[in-house]
């Protein structure tokens, strides 16, 4: 029986990235062969030299909400609201700070007063239910107001929003970015498809769960937050016909794979299809659909880790992790990226 304690590495803080690189593709790419345990060191902007006609790419079009909201309490305090969940009518189930001051009938304002909000309930062990009060397109004037929500172990701001997300984001959603997906560039798409593989896309919204540790020691009793998926019908007859026709299913990031994984049938085969996940992939799992893997490199003891785990083996995984350590990568959303394949 696998324990959390058996996905556990150490990991210097000083390679924990705080802010994206220049380039987009220039991070590092390990490869890991998921059979032998091989491992290479290259470049993401390599990455076409690694794929062949008639392989395909599944990756996350959502996008991030800029859900960090800054605002000041009628009693003339700083606060934070954090938006999670659309409840509808305009009101949003949201993680607030400071709690003790954001309780029910507390009014909260922000920028210039174009966007209020009133606390009207509480839920879920202090989640608040929070109705806005604005002119004109929510998401417009979140755009304007909102700030990228970045992960708890990055400390500096972030000077430019678009680095946190992909450059073929397209339907928001997410309150974390895809982050295998940040390394590529409009270009490195384009000579990809031009080489005769397929790209195509899913669409998961990161919930903040996924920053959520494994409290079980045994892996089974973990109960994975739930996220919302869609597969379209696009992307079903993309993924059906590369494995008809023997190429690979390359899902870039554990998002698009959760995705696939979810809705395939028994025998691999894909149809559209929208709904809610809560799959936890770990060791014994067996792959219906993907075939290879590019993502980036993961808390210790998390659930990413043990669903690359699952894909390539613990052993390997953990033996790559500690080279990568060694070898000085960049670690978790602004870092370095491996293929495993």
């Amino acid at each position: 029986m696998l324990k959390t304690s058996d996905f556990y590495f150490d990991l210097p803080e000083e390679l924990i990235a705080q802010t994206p690189l220049e380039r987009r593709d220039g991070s590092r790419l390990l490869t890991l062969d998921k059979n032998t345990g091989e491992i290479g060191h290259h470049h993401f902007f390599d990455l076409p030299t690694m794929l062949k006609p008639g392989d395909c790419l599944v990756l996350n079009d959502s996008r991030v909400l800029p859900a960090r909201l800054i605002g000041r309490r009628s009693g003339g305090g700083a606060c934070e609201i954090l938006l999670l969940i659309d409840r509808g009518e305009k009101v949003w189930e949201c993680l607030v700070r400071p709690g003790k001051k954001l309780r029910p009938g507390a009014r909260v304002t922000f920028g210039d007063g174009e966007l209020s909000a009133e606390i009207v309930g509480e839920v879920n062990g202090g989640n608040r239910l929070v109705r806005f009060e604005y002119e004109g397109i929510f998401l417009e004037v979140l755009e304007r107001l909102g700030k990228m929500p970045l992960p708890p172990y990055i400390h500096e701001e972030l000077e430019n929003g678009e680095r946190y997300q992909t450059v073929y984001s397209k339907v928001v959603g997410s309150a974390a970015a895809p982050t295998a997906g940040l390394h590529f560039t409009n270009e490195l798409l384009e000579q990809i498809k031009s080489m005769g593989v397929k790209v195509c896309y899913v669409t998961l919204h990161v919930g903040l769960g996924t920053f959520r540790p494994v409290k079980a020691e045994n892996l089974d009793e973990h109960e994975m937050h739930s996220e919302y998926c869609v597969i379209p019908q696009e992307t079903a007859d993309v993924i059906n016909e590369t494995k008809r026709n023997g190429g690979r299913v390359i899902c870039v990031g554990t998002t698009s794979c959760r995705t696939i994984e979810s809705w395939a049938n028994e025998d691999g085969t894909m149809e559209a299809k929208a709904g809610w996940t809560n799959i936890f992939i770990y060791p014994g799992y067996r792959f219906k659909v993907l075939d290879a893997l590019i993502t980036n490199f993961h808390l210790p003891e998390s659930t990413l880790i043990m669903l690359v785990s699952a894909l390539a083996g613990r052993e390997h995984v953990l033996a790559a992790y500690e080279e990568a350590v060694r070898e000085r990568y960049r670690f978790f959303s602004f870092g370095d990226a491996m293929f495993i394949s």
